[in-house]
């Protein structure tokens, strides 16, 4: 059976309101983005999805409790002798809200777009059927998320035991690396999304991680060669540079960049780091990820929506330098540990592709 929203749940505007951060007897406050804070009092009742009205509205919440929602997000509430509210969480994850934007500049979504929108709408035991399944499938999902974080956690972990007793030498990045410099914006129109022979590989900030992992399957770009030579010649990166973004939000994103191709080329808000003869390229990545290193370096950031670092604070940045051999060690440890987590992300990777087969076929 096909339904409008419109027949089916509630939608309740939200409203501004100051947050406090104790959560001690208050309900949450959410947006679009997610928690905000807390509210002595609360707008929707329990198992409510949020939508965002403004930015972000192609990312729903579920919330399982009362909870108050501020004025960039919508809460649905469904007619629960029709509509399960977690059948029509899994719904609007596979909805594409952004059809739904009229606007050029902030996408944004009314509440009669909303009520207009069409849902195929099964019996109720049909609904719960749905839900248990993509709900186990999920708990699968973010068991191997965790363990891809506990792997990056091992190595962080691992790094602080054996180089954080203040026995090694403490250096500036300047002084274990090359000039430290940072990337260059070609102009308008020499940046492609096909790959030709000769064209040059172009990262930007989305391809790097908090990981150090280089994600650059998803939306490559790349640029001509006479420009890498020419306008970007300051920018050319080689295989184990390490890449760090010196613009947010979000700071912190790195990686060590890989020999699929000879050479790379980088924009603006990218810095290299490139290993002299005393520190190892693996270890540098690590060493620059450590929290008591990346902390107070991302708290020197200047700016409100934008936040930026400079280049000189990139060659102060100061780390733990042990010997070669014991570099070594540790890089040994690490890569060991990454190919445990090429196992758990292939893992992922398969029942994520599940998922997405099932929501497809229950939501297409």
């Amino acid at each position: 059976m096909e339904c409008i929203f419109n027949d089916i749940l509630e939608i309740r505007n939200g409203k501004n309101q100051k947050a406090v951060e104790n959560p001690d007897g208050r309900y949450p406050i959410y947006g679009s983005g997610g928690l905000m804070g807390y509210a002595d009092d609360y707008i929707c009742e329990a198992d409510t999805v949020i939508i965002g009205r403004k930015g972000s509205i192609n990312n729903p919440i579920y919330v399982s409790e009362p909870f108050w929602n501020v004025d960039t997000a919508f809460g649905l509430s469904a007619k629960r002798e029709v509509l399960l509210p977690r059948y029509l969480f899994y719904f609007c994850k596979k909805f594409d809200f952004e059809k739904l934007n009229k606007t050029v500049t902030i996408p944004s979504l009314t509440k009669s777009d909303l009520l207009k929108i069409k849902i195929q709408l099964p019996d109720i035991t049909v609904q719960q059927d749905i839900i248990d399944k993509l709900s186990k499938i999920e708990k699968v999902i973010d068991f191997r998320k965790q363990e891809l974080a506990a792997l990056d956690n091992l190595i962080k972990a691992r790094f602080v035991e054996l180089f954080g007793n203040g026995n090694h030498e403490i250096v500036k990045a300047s002084e274990v690396c090359d000039f430290i410099t940072k990337g260059t914006t070609p102009p308008t129109g020499e940046i492609t999304e096909e790959y030709e022979e000769g064209k040059i590989p172009f990262l930007k900030v989305y391809n790097l991680s908090f990981t150090g992992e280089m994600l650059f399957d998803d939306n490559p770009q790349y640029i001509p060669k006479e420009t890498h030579n020419g306008k970007l010649v300051r920018s050319k990166v080689y295989p184990n540079d390490v890449l760090m973004n010196i613009v947010g939000p979000p700071l912190g994103k790195f990686t060590l960049v890989t020999d699929e191709f000879d050479e790379w080329n980088i924009n603006q808000a990218i810095a290299i780091f490139r290993a002299k003869e005393r520190i190892l390229p693996r270890f540098l990545l690590h060493a620059l990820m450590q929290p008591k290193v990346l902390e107070p370096f991302i708290g020197q950031a200047v700016g409100i929506r934008q936040q930026n670092l400079n280049l000189e604070q990139c060659r102060n940045l100061q780390f733990p330098l042990p010997s070669l051999e014991e570099q070594k060690a540790f890089v040994e440890f690490a890569e060991q540990l990454d190919k445990s987590k090429v196992v758990v992300k292939k893992a992922l990777d398969e029942v994520q592709l599940l998922f997405d087969s099932l929501m497809q076929e229950y939501f297409s």
